[in-house]
């Protein structure tokens, strides 16, 4: 268990936990929801008679989506506000996944990764504007390595998760069942009272200032910074476990256990890297260092096959490495933001995770359907070594506040 440490602010002190609290649950919530479709390809393989393509597309309509919205919804939080922003994106995603439980066809889950992919879009804006503005300055990056880690737990549990719940009560019940979580977080939010942020709010007690301007050079980079994270991450995430099932023999139970170990390192190394943000001066030395190590640790995954447990102890430390690098990820965008901007900032540069996940899957599921299961992970060491030479040139000094 994680102590948080008593802010600063005096005012901040009884509420801090519970806001970190709720909102890290909200954000294990946003990963768990992003799983779900990726973790039941090989039932709705099955059920709805298509290729990997085309499961490929429903992720790249989700991240269209996401990728369209982000940016609108950073100023709508700064707006009118991110808490009811937050919990409204939660009942839209928890209400798509039972929809498409309870009719499920290849239409509709287009439409249900259309609507995961807007409700997804309010949680990197919402959670870091009201993390921003209710959080000690001095653990701000532990601050974000916890929410950051609840969110990875989310994702690192999704696959045990839903292979239970295929396993007890079927592919269409367990959609269902992955819908309800998000509706019940979302009253739990309702009922704990989270606090509220935005330019709305934190001008209440002050002169109200220009809008600053967004599209800066940092701003800008950091984006394009974002969008090779995704590529580099995504292969691996959404298509491993069938990369590592038809091209390197190994069994199912031995992948998902892998990609597991990968996934829930990765957790446990974002916690490490909240320690290290709050002592870093260079952000960007961290990003660049960890994903230079990652992308030869990589490389060996795809050009050599590994026994079951070198693969899964070489997953974790891959994924022990990405996870170290998601505080200082989220201090740089929090450091080339202007004062009350957090919303748009996250909102602007959060839209490279989805122009990365347009691309990825039908990349990465045309390199499944082209019998290329090691360039899954080849094509992942690549953008890594893209993005060690993109972090070293992204930093700019943390703006005042």
């Amino acid at each position: 268990m994680v102590d948080i440490p008593a802010a600063s602010d005096p005012a901040k002190v009884g509420s801090a936990p519970r806001t970190l609290g709720a909102i890290s649950v909200a954000h294990w919530v946003s990963h768990f929801h992003i799983f779900v479709l990726p973790m039941l390809f090989p039932f709705l393989k099955e059920r709805l008679g298509v290729g990997y393509v085309d499961l490929g597309l429903s992720l790249t309509v989700f991240a269209v989506v996401s990728g369209l919205t982000q940016a609108p919804i950073g100023y709508l939080v700064d707006r009118i506000g991110a808490r009811k922003i937050l919990i409204l994106g939660m009942v839209l995603g928890g209400s798509a996944l039972i929809t498409l439980g309870l009719h499920l066809n290849y239409p509709a889950l287009i439409v249900c990764a259309a609507l995961l992919g807007l409700a997804n879009s309010v949680y990197h804006p919402a959670d870091y504007a009201i993390l921003s503005a209710h959080m000690d300055e001095a653990r701000m990056g532990r601050a974000f390595s916890i929410h950051s880690f609840a969110g990875f737990l989310g994702g690192a549990v999704a696959p045990a998760i839903m292979a239970a719940l295929v396993a007890g009560i079927g592919g269409a019940s367990a959609l269902i069942a992955a819908g309800l979580i998000g509706l019940l977080v979302a009253l739990m939010l309702v009922v704990v009272g989270i606090p509220d942020a935005g330019a709305m709010h934190e001008a209440a007690d002050s002169t109200p200032a220009a809008k600053p301007s967004m599209m800066t050079p940092a701003i800008l980079l950091l984006t394009l910074f974002f969008t090779l994270l995704a590529l580099s991450q995504n292969g691996i995430n959404s298509f491993g476990i069938v990369a590592l099932t038809s091209g390197y023999g190994h069994s199912f139970s031995s992948a998902n256990i892998a990609l597991t170990a990968y996934l829930g390192a990765s957790a446990v190394g974002v916690l490490v890297g909240g320690v290290l943000a709050d002592r870093a001066v260079r952000h960007s030395q961290i990003a660049a260092g960890c994903f230079a190590v990652n992308a030869v640790i990589v490389f060996t995954i795809a050009a050599v096959t590994l026994p079951p447990l070198v693969l899964t102890l070489t997953m974790a430390v891959a994924g022990f490495l990405s996870g170290v690098i998601v505080p200082s990820r989220d201090m740089l965008v929090r450091n080339a933001a202007p004062a009350g901007a957090a919303g748009r900032a996250f909102g602007i540069v959060s839209t490279g995770f989805n122009f990365g996940g347009i691309i990825s899957p039908l990349l990465f599921g045309w390199l499944m359907d082209s019998a290329r299961p090691h360039w899954v992970f080849g094509a992942s060491a690549a953008f890594m070594a893209a993005t060690v030479l993109l972090a070293l040139v992204s930093e700019r000094k943390p703006a005042s506040r």
